[in-house]
């Protein structure tokens, strides 16, 4: 493809895209296709000669958007967000078109100056001490992942780099049995062990219960363990789960406990000065990690991992070969040594467009829009006599189930369970299940970028019909 033809596809490309995000609404929000429907359609292989532009692009449209789930729909209320927005999507574009990999300083100077000036941006928003640095992360399952192993490596004096862990001390992971299911991934990665992660019991708050961390703390000490790290919640998958930081942060100072704390979603909620309380007892916190992509409208990924110890996570990382050295090694922040993989994107570019093109107030109202209808949809679950919340809604996340008069636990949760079926099959809204304290579950999410009071009220319609007609 030449120049010219990359011009002119590109202007009917960015048509396109300007298109699906005016009739995303338009699309069931869940894919309707059925396991292997999409792979039918795909050939066999590679085709032998090279195929125009436009055929390409009228198979994208007839055989690979059907099996697209929506993310961007209004009626998303899955999981958790994973937001765009058209400032992201155009650093995207750019992102693509200088096609850099920001693995050091040298390899792009601009991005690695902008991550570190656009992370102490959030530092600031979300009310992060001072003492903080930050760097992007894919995800906060990898951010989690690299405190994991800081951790380790704080435990054993930074020995598990050099020498494993064979002959070491038993090291050991603790988290609420709310956190999110990446702890235990990333425990089994770092070498912990599955066994060697303890899920503390939490009280009616769903939060941890310290006491109860402070025991299974000290047993493991008595034991001949070593307690390596702790990771708390606030806002954690299921129900929103918000653990007491100064409560876990002085268990964890006293005990010589590393102290990650995964905000994965509602970190973001931290730019509100009315949600700021879950910061509270930061003081003894090692490090965080919030995801911009979930509900600060930059595109998938971006990851703020915040560190207080940053040569801490460069010792837990770093390498060494020449063709890495520079004049200025040393001298400024060579990202490659600050996670996982040695490649990076320019994540800091959207990130950035994103902040200036929005600003703090409007990422404020944006939020707090959001709140707001999950604030009156808890209002009329609540005034129904055949539903019931099953926990406190957390910001904008629900969690509730249809339950007519006279049916039991059992009954409740199988009527529940074939009511999400029927509500996600309908294409009309997108919801995932939980289970709560042993309960059937249906969870909704409000934060997609686009939804309006009026996809909340038809959401609901849907989910009183549904329930009502089983």
């Amino acid at each position: 493809m030449d120049i010219d033809e990359f011009r002119s596809h590109a202007h009917q490309m960015v048509d396109w895209m300007t298109d699906y995000m005016a009739r995303v609404e338009d699309f069931p929000v869940r894919a309707q296709t059925k396991p292997g429907e999409v792979a039918a359609k795909l050939a066999a292989s590679a085709p032998a000669a090279g195929e125009s532009m436009n055929a390409i692009m009228s198979d994208f449209v007839r055989d690979v958007l059907p099996g697209m789930t929506h993310w961007q729909h209004p009626s998303f209320f899955a999981y958790f967000p994973a937001n765009s927005s058209p400032p992201s999507v155009l650093a995207e574009m750019l992102t693509a078109t200088l096609g850099a990999q920001c693995m050091m300083w040298q390899t792009s100077p601009a991005a690695a100056e902008m991550e570190g000036r656009v992370l102490d941006w959030l530092r600031q928003m979300i009310g992060l001490d001072a003492g903080f640095t930050g760097v992007i992360q894919d995800s906060a399952s990898g951010a989690t992942l690299c405190a994991l192993l800081t951790a380790r490596e704080r435990a054993t004096d930074d020995m598990a780099n050099e020498a494993g862990l064979a002959g070491g001390p038993e090291l050991v992971v603790y988290c609420s049995d709310q956190t999110h299911t990446s702890i235990e991934k990333g425990a089994k990665i770092a070498g912990y062990g599955r066994r060697n992660v303890r899920k503390v019991a939490t009280g009616d708050d769903f939060a941890i219960v310290p006491g109860e961390l402070a025991r299974t703390i000290d047993d493991d000490i008595a034991a001949g363990r070593k307690p390596a790290c702790v990771v708390a919640s606030l806002g954690a998958t299921g129900v929103g789960a918000i653990d007491d930081l100064k409560s876990v942060g002085e268990i964890c100072a006293a005990r010589g406990v590393f102290l990650h704390v995964d905000a994965a979603w509602a970190g973001a909620a931290l730019i509100l000065p009315e949600c700021r309380w879950m910061l509270e007892g930061q003081g003894n916190v090692d490090s965080l990690v919030f995801n911009p992509h979930k509900w600060l409208l930059t595109n998938f990924d971006c990851a703020a991992h915040f560190v207080r110890d940053p040569e801490a996570l460069v010792r837990t990382f770093a390498i060494d070969a020449t063709y890495y050295q520079g004049p200025e090694t040393g001298q400024v922040a060579d990202y490659r040594d600050w996670g996982v993989p040695l490649g990076r994107r320019f994540r800091a570019l959207k990130l950035w467009f994103v902040l200036r093109s929005y600003g703090v107030e409007g990422l404020q109202a944006f939020l707090r829009s959001h709140i707001a209808l999950a604030e009156d949809l808890e209002r009329r679950i609540a005034a129904e006599p055949d539903f019931e919340l099953v926990a406190p809604r957390v910001l904008s996340l629900i969690n509730f189930r249809y339950r007519p008069e006279g049916a039991d636990d059992a009954a409740c949760d199988e009527l529940n369970e074939r009511l999400l079926l029927a509500l996600n099959d309908s294409g009309e809204a997108y919801f995932t299940p939980n289970r709560v304290r042993g309960r059937y579950a249906i969870r909704i999410s409000i934060g997609q970028a686009r939804t309006e009071a009026r996809h909340v009220d038809a959401a609901w319609d849907l989910i009183g019909r549904t329930a009502r007609a089983l």
